[in-house]
């Protein structure tokens, strides 16, 4: 081998050496380029799919937020009765929509919803789907047919979660608790004046209320009220010291449960909204009036009282010819005597029983718990307007504000507010008639419902001291007034030391002859049918039976005024 093949094949290596060398870097540059455009690529890509996903969880937390909302806005605090038995509360239910955007196979969707739900109008469902926008198919679905539901897998079919108000006692707090809109506001009782409250508060909202109570004087007055066929009827418990009312009764009521829209006006509030003429129980009040004056006491005498009196051309009489022409002012009020009561009146004067009726609350609406209350028609003093009020004849007013008058008379003369809630009542100090008042009627009205003069023996329930005014006022109509009548009875027990006043009213009761009548008084006796369509042969009778009922559970639970 000479020079210069060495030198030749040294140079070719050299040449091979740095040919290779060069192409190697080659490639080593572009798979760096490579490298880091793939690790950009991926970077990009779970950089956008972070952004996706942190979209679609603000999307997420976005819609929860406002689910919670929403469901913020439909919460309302629960409201009890005094031993905090539920009488509204507010639960969580789910609700099923449907969204016609997901639908993948309506047929089959369809047939599967026809299985668990027969009895749909599917017609009306396909109109729906047809709109395309989201649907309830099913509110406060029940557990079997939410997991009937969820079984199906379809993603068309949408559970809402929800907060509803429900009723549990359904109409027997109908008139005192109301209603809520649609959009969960308050529109009528409790409901509708206790509305911030109940959005905004967490503990539930206390009455004054007992729901056994409530129950069991509601069923006397649905039974009376077929047994005498009755339009409506109402009736009043109220604790006399505190004005705490125990129960309020209207029938006919309503269940809140099915959000009915209340234009029936046979469904007003009998007990605060209606206002009737209660005729003869004003006589107490006439009589309490003259002793808070001291100007009668219980045995004044009244001389040959006529049969009859004139006052502007028509005629004042007594609803028995019986009555004798010499009373006391005492056997006035218990044989109820119309021209007895006209002359205690007339001794009174028209400005001092004015400003009696104003003081126990009779002539003015009342302020209460609830916005449904009744104003009482403007009276027109004057001389023969001032001797019909002193029977109760054209002056109106409201069961609850009877309660609230005779309570004050019971209780010593002290102005009480009557409430439906616990937070509320209040013994009071405020005196605003003489305690002699009550001295000297409350016996009066015990022998009312004792004496065989008295027109309330049917009251007259051993072991619970009841005393009481009976009333019977015909309706009044244009121009005059009808057969139709307002039979009421406001009771006090027990007289020798007031707890209880009950306020009973039957709106345009009748006769029944076939009713059988039991006195209670230990007597035994019986009478078949109603003779008269009186007080004393109506609510007289349903309050007895009341009284009978709820008795136990008031010397029970309600021994002491608390």
């Amino acid at each position: 081998m000479n020079k210069t093949d060495s030198i030749i094949v040294i140079e070719n290596q050299k040449n091979n050496f740095f040919y290779k060398k060069n192409k190697s870097n080659l490639n080593i540059t572009f798979n760096r380029v490579s490298f880091i455009f793939f690790v950009f690529f991926i970077v990009s890509i779970i950089y956008t799919i972070h952004l996706l996903h942190l979209g679609s969880r603000k999307v997420k937390t976005e819609n929860i937020n406002n689910q919670k909302q929403t469901l913020s806005k439909l919460y309302r605090a629960d409201i009890v009765d005094v031993n905090q038995k539920y009488l509204v509360k507010t639960v969580s239910s789910i609700d099923i929509g449907i969204s016609p955007s997901k639908i993948i196979d309506e047929k089959k969707l369809l047939l599967n919803l026809k299985y668990i739900f027969p009895d749909k109008n599917y017609d009306h469902i396909k109109k729906k789907i047809e709109k395309g926008k989201f649907f309830y198919f099913e509110k406060k679905i029940s557990e079997e047919n939410y997991e009937n539901l969820m079984q199906l897998g379809d993603k068309a079919i949408e559970p809402r979660d929800n907060l509803i108000r429900i009723y549990p006692q359904k109409n027997l707090f109908s008139h005192i608790i109301g209603q809520i809109d649609s959009d969960n506001n308050g529109i009528s009782g409790l409901e509708k004046t206790l509305d911030e409250k109940l959005k905004n508060s967490l503990k539930p909202i206390r009455l004054t209320v007992d729901k056994d109570i409530q129950y069991l004087i509601r069923n006397e007055l649905d039974r009376f009220g077929k047994i005498f066929n009755t339009k409506g009827s109402a009736a009043i418990l109220m604790n006399v010291n505190n004005g705490q009312i125990l129960s309020m009764v209207s029938l006919p009521d309503f269940d809140p449960n099915k959000r009915i829209k209340i234009v029936d006006k046979d469904l007003i509030n009998r007990a605060t909204k209606g206002v009737y003429e209660f005729g003869s129980v004003f006589k107490t009040f006439t009589l309490a009036a003259a002793f808070n004056e001291n100007i009668v006491e219980p045995q004044t005498e009244f001389i040959n009282l006529p049969n009859s009196l004139t006052c502007a051309g028509f005629p004042i009489r007594e609803y028995d010819n019986k009555i004798p022409s010499n009373l006391t002012a005492e056997q006035i009020l218990i044989r109820s005597g119309n021209i007895g009561s006209v002359k205690i009146g007339q001794k009174l004067g028209e400005e001092k029983f004015k400003l009696f009726l104003s003081k126990i609350g009779v002539l003015n609406q009342i302020n209460f718990d609830i916005e449904e209350v009744g104003s009482p028609i403007k009276f027109n003093w004057g001389k023969c307007p001032l001797a019909t009020a002193s029977f109760g004849h054209g002056i109106t007013t409201t069961l609850l504000q009877l309660a609230k008058a005779y309570a004050i008379i019971a209780n010593g003369g002290f102005n009480i507010h009557p409430t439906l809630i616990r937070d509320n009542a209040q013994n009071t100090s405020e005196q605003i008639l003489d305690d002699e008042v009550s001295r000297m009627i409350l016996p009066i009205l015990r022998k009312i419902v004792t004496s065989k003069e008295g027109t309330a023996s049917l009251a007259n329930v051993e072991g619970y001291e009841v005393g009481g005014k009976t009333g019977t006022a015909q309706k009044s109509i244009a121009g005059g007034y009808s057969k139709k009548k307002i039979n009421s009875f406001i009771s006090v027990f027990p007289t020798s030391k007031p707890k209880f006043v009950l306020a009973v009213m039957l709106d345009e009761p009748k006769t029944n002859k076939d009713y059988i009548y039991h006195y209670r008084d230990g007597s035994n006796l019986k009478y078949k049918g109603t003779p008269f369509n009186t007080a004393g042969w109506t609510t007289v009778e349903v309050t007895g039976q009341i009284v009978e009922k709820i008795g136990p559970i008031l010397a029970t639970k309600y021994s002491e005024i608390n």
